[in-house]
């Protein structure tokens, strides 16, 4: 995924537009109230989707602090958005370091944020990251690989009380004790080394009829969660403050599972110099989810900060 010049014809921004299509944009561009040369973060930049979205909206001197800890997706983000030179600040990190990039970056306050929480297409779809069970790959599921605990880590050195634990508090399995004893059972005599291993061991644990989600797909949605401590820097992050968002400053946050959700829409409530905009989550409008699947589990709240 890395090599776009071998991937057919199209120059390299068409082709990273193709890799991903950004989720409820026309929703995400109404909350935040994106406007002409106003200020704007993008905390999970992805590949820049909904980013030249919001930079083309708040031409001509609007600018926007991308973020993001896959250095693969700032690179092709990069080239994206190379035509709005510098209105566009990129930033290797994480959306909860916000207040110490802003700071790299020479700017005060903005007047909106997103974070996008969804796994990206470029990491879902490249066999070497070992998100997807659909694809044979190493068990990694690093979203920054300058991390060292990677899938293969987690299952290889946590006791099968932690891994029921990761299982059934990040993938809501009501297998996970199952699925834990048969990985403790299995790597005693063969290692689990790839997401195939993994997908048919899990397969023989879990009973699964036709129809049905895949049983090893909250396995792995909770591996990788447990990977990156997703939830762990959404529950930091929600809390606050959010200083570096000007008064009238709008925060929206696009979740994909329940766990997710829930630490949004309690967070959003529980602040007290905040107006919440969204009484019920936002979702994907009927023709958004046909051309794109993917969005069908989408969420979006926000909120504005009123003093």
């Amino acid at each position: 995924m890395g090599n776009l010049k071998n991937t057919g014809p199209g120059t390299d921004q068409e082709k990273i537009s193709l890799l991903h299509t950004p989720v409820m944009l026309e929703e995400v561009l109404a909350l935040l109230q994106v406007k002409p040369n106003r200020d704007y973060v993008d905390g999970t930049l992805g590949l820049g989707g909904h980013s030249e979205a919001i930079l083309n909206a708040s031409a001509p001197t609007g600018r926007l602090v991308g973020i993001d800890r896959d250095q693969m997706a700032l690179k092709l983000a990069s080239e994206r958005l190379q035509t709005f030179g510098t209105r566009a600040i990129l930033k290797h990190g994480l959306y909860t370091e916000v207040a110490k990039l802003f700071t790299e970056a020479g700017i005060d306050q903005v007047d909106g944020m997103l974070l996008d929480l969804g796994v990206s297409s470029l990491q879902l779809d490249d066999a070497q990251r070992g998100f997807s069970f659909l694809k044979d790959s190493a068990l990694d599921m690093r979203m920054d690989l300058e991390e060292r605990m990677t899938a293969r880590d987690i299952l290889e050195e946590s006791s099968e009380e932690e891994l029921e634990e990761i299982f059934r508090s990040y993938g809501e399995e009501r297998f996970s004790k199952r699925i834990a004893r048969a990985i403790v059972q299995t790597r005693q005599s063969n290692p689990i080394t790839d997401s195939s291993e993994l997908r048919k061991l899990v397969s023989r644990a879990v009973p699964f009829s036709k129809g049905r989600i895949h049983p090893a797909t909250r396995v792995f949605q909770a591996l990788r969660i447990a990977v990156n401590r997703e939830l762990e820097l959404l529950q930091n992050f929600i809390q606050g403050p959010f200083d570096f968002l000007k008064v009238g400053g709008i925060l929206a946050i696009i979740t994909f599972h329940s766990l997710e959700d829930r630490i949004v829409k309690h967070g959003f409530r529980s602040l007290k110099n905040f107006k919440v905009l969204t009484k019920k989550p936002l979702i994907p409008k009927r023709e958004e989810i046909l051309k794109n699947p993917r969005s069908r589990s989408a969420k979006l709240r926000a909120v504005v900060r009123e003093y």
